[in-house]
């Protein structure tokens, strides 16, 4: 991996300088020498028409045509590739390399048999630099939405060290635990926060158009109402009168709070500092990060990925800043000799066990070993978690719904049973 020397003499690494953007053009092109026959159409990424047509001139065509793919109106086209389909893909290309397929046949095959427009015209694009004789690691760079830099390191390795099949294989199983942990998590996220939602929506429909219902029944009482009543009136009052607040307040405050998360750094450090001692939830959220940060550690070791390299890949995937600063830390102590586990047992963001964990493997020279028991063991974990944590919302979230619709019926009914024993007092 290419490196900068800093002042100092400290190494750190180069940064990569961002390639050309690649896009989808479709071409149509003739046999050369076959002026009437009919036209081969297909699409090809690439930087500029101009590449388009110098690759199929080398194929021995005659170009015809070749211009940028228009946008589908509404976001349809060959639509989105699914998680699970790509763990398929890639387990079924282990398969078949492992078996002596050639490499540009696997993809192929891959490709006629593929039901999906989506993973169709990805291995497509894959495919085209291959046969020109391009690294399949940075084929599949070209699709950056899927295949993030922890996978094209490692495809690298393994072609590099002959054991491509294996690889694919590790980052079949690696992808498809990290599916499953994000789904738990995420799971873990969506209940509580859709049921909340669910109440919030409950509440501004019976503020906005049950209660004036019963305040206009009230008004013809001319009766002093109950201060409970009164203050459920007048806030539902308020309500309709700023209904535009109560509906763009809060899609303007969760879209603030999204733009400044990707925008500061500052505001995401806090964000995520918080998010890590939030009961319950900051526990997820750290025992998720763990068996994340430990999984991938093990899966790049085992590979063969240098240390130095494998923290610096973990920092940038972490998703985490807190995280991050402790993965970076622990790279610096590894840079300077020192055990990676002395450093993230300093930073106290990672879990005494788990540190502890990792160090007897780093001392025993089973380092990847150790570090997919401890991601297998917090998965675990995390699975326990949230199993207990959504037995023990749906109560909670429904008491809480309970007391806050009660209450306002409960407003609503006062005038009325007061009447009633006026009423009846009277008779």
């Amino acid at each position: 991996m290419a490196t900068a020397v800093k002042a100092g003499g400290e190494a750190r690494p180069a940064k990569k300088k961002a390639g050309p953007k690649v896009m989808v053009f479709q071409w149509q092109a003739r046999a050369r020498g076959d002026a009437k026959g009919a036209p081969q159409k297909g699409e090809m990424e690439a930087a500029s028409a101009a590449i388009v047509r110098v690759t199929l001139r080398k194929r021995g065509l005659e170009v015809v045509s070749v211009k940028k793919k228009p946008k589908p109106l509404f976001g349809g086209g060959a639509g989105g590739i699914k998680e699970a389909q790509i763990v398929v893909m890639i387990r079924q290309l282990s398969t078949m390399i492992n078996a002596g397929v050639p490499m540009v046949q696997a993809f192929e095959l891959l490709a006629t048999a593929s039901d999906s427009r989506g993973m169709k015209a990805m291995l497509e694009g894959i495919l085209t630099p291959i046969k020109d004789g391009e690294r399949i690691a940075d084929a599949f760079n070209r699709y950056p939405k899927y295949f993030n830099r922890l996978f094209v390191s490692l495809l690298a390795a393994g072609d590099q060290g002959g054991i491509l099949d294996t690889i694919l294989l590790r980052l079949a199983d690696y992808r498809e635990k990290t599916l499953a942990l994000q789904k738990k998590i995420r799971s873990a996220m969506i209940y509580p926060a859709s049921i909340i939602t669910v109440m919030l929506l409950v509440t501004a429909i019976l503020m906005i158009f049950v209660i004036p219902v019963f305040a206009h029944l009230f008004d013809s009482f001319g009766a002093t109402l109950p201060a409970l009543t009164q203050a459920v009136i007048t806030i539902s009052n308020w309500m309709r009168g700023h209904w535009y607040i109560v509906v763009f307040a809060p899609i303007a405050a969760v879209w603030a709070f999204i733009m400044a998360y990707r925008k500061s750094l500052g505001f995401r450090t806090q964000v995520d500092r918080v998010s890590l001692k939030l009961p319950i939830m900051g526990d997820i959220i750290l025992k998720g990060s763990v068996a994340r940060f430990m999984r991938t550690l093990g899966t790049m070791q085992a590979a063969g990925v240098p240390i130095n390299e494998a923290l610096e890949t973990l920092s940038r995937i972490s998703n985490n800043v807190i995280v991050e600063r402790a993965v970076n830390a622990a790279r610096e102590r590894v840079l300077e000799g020192g055990f990676i586990t002395d450093s993230l047992k300093e930073t106290a963001v990672f879990p005494a066990m788990a540190v502890h964990m990792l160090a007897i493997g780093e001392v025993a020279v089973a380092f990847e070993v150790m570090a997919e028991k401890v991601a297998d063991f917090y998965e675990g974990e995390v699975s326990e978690t949230v199993a207990r944590m959504s037995t023990l919302m749906e109560p909670l979230i429904m008491v809480v719904l309970g007391i806050v619709v009660g209450t306002l019926v409960v407003a609503m009914y006062m005038p009325i049973f007061e009447l009633g024993a006026v009423v009846t007092h009277g008779g």
